[in-house]
């Protein structure tokens, strides 16, 4: 049993991965700004006597005694982590000091959810971890971009400076339950806009490419890197098989069995035409990969937004 602090734990990914750590044995503090996450994520663990739930943003420093620290904190999607690009920053570079300096002072190992973000718009496919990126430092998106690129060097800085234990993951696209419906991601606006019959929303021609990693599958892979003692990383996390906007959008019809038609609009700036994992290193160090395929991701999220639409239309 560990003593863990999971910040952003009321987010997307920090709830899902709360619960796994409260089944497995483990102490868990919740520490969440509720920006983007919400108590709704977390309710069911609130009176569980191995769980805390602590309001508290890690752009302040916070003084805790933990054995593991899950640094998740920080606004994921454009529409959320443009909204105050200054804080988005603030929470990758001060926030990342507080809490690299927590663990430092009391011997805590953190894994760092970074992101595919880092590799900006790709000019090499797929993405191994020994690519340096292509990003903008001045776009609409480098607030997030450039903010989790200097938490990756805060790290290693930490690690070579003061020893500090630290494990770095970058993020592929990831879904699932818990998604906020209005993430401006393409999951969660796909879904919405089926289960309303609006039309769905697709970006330039739609030929772009992502990767899905659904949540239960992502969870195991952070879990692993940070438990094991061979490498810091970075280690990519993601599904590695590519669907475009719009096989995603008739897909999501299909299931969904809706109405919706597809309205296509102008691709955003620096919009990354293709996202994809090398995942060679997370296989061979985790023997890890992703288990759940799309279609079964996406009815189990389909039936968590059906639930959500059905609580709406009854308050």
């Amino acid at each position: 049993m560990s003593s863990i602090l999971v910040t952003g734990g009321a987010g997307f990914l920090g709830s899902h991965l709360c619960d796994r750590l409260i089944e497995r044995g483990d102490d868990i503090v919740c520490l969440d700004n509720f920006f983007t996450g919400t108590k709704t994520n977390v309710a069911h663990l609130l009176n569980h006597p191995r769980f805390e739930l602590v309001r508290h943003d890690i752009v302040r420093a916070i003084y805790l005694e933990v054995d593991q620290i899950y640094n998740l904190a920080c606004p994921a999607s454009p529409q959320a982590y443009q909204f105050n690009p200054i804080k988005t920053i603030k929470t990758s570079t001060v926030g990342m000091v507080n809490v690299l300096g927590m663990a430092k002072r009391c011997k805590a190992r953190v894994l760092h959810a970074s992101t595919s973000e880092v590799y900006g718009d790709p000019q090499i496919h797929p993405q191994p971890e020994e690519y340096w990126g292509h990003v903008n430092p001045i776009g609409p998106r480098s607030c997030y971009d450039e903010g989790k690129r200097v938490a990756e060097s805060l790290c290693m800085n930490y690690h070579l400076a003061h020893g500090v234990e630290v494990r770095i993951i970058r993020i592929f696209n990831t879904y699932g339950p818990r998604m906020a419906q209005d993430d401006g991601r393409v999951i969660s606006n796909f879904i919405t806009q089926a289960l309303r019959g609006e039309p769905l929303t697709v970006y330039g021609d739609g030929r772009q490419t992502r990767s899905f990693c659904y949540v239960d599958d992502l969870i195991e892979g952070m879990i692993s890197m940070m438990d094991q003692n061979l490498e810091m990383g970075p280690v990519n996390l993601g599904n590695p098989v590519e669907h475009s906007m719009l096989e995603l959008a008739e897909k999501v019809i299909a299931i969904t069995g809706s109405n919706s038609k597809i309205k296509h609009v102008d691709l955003p700036a620096d919009d990354p035409k293709q996202r994809c994992p090398d995942i060679s290193r997370a296989r061979r160090l985790l023997d890890w990969s992703p288990k759940i395929n799309l279609e079964t991701g996406l009815r189990n999220t389909i039936d968590y937004y059906r639930t959500l639409l059905a609580k709406e239309s009854a308050g």
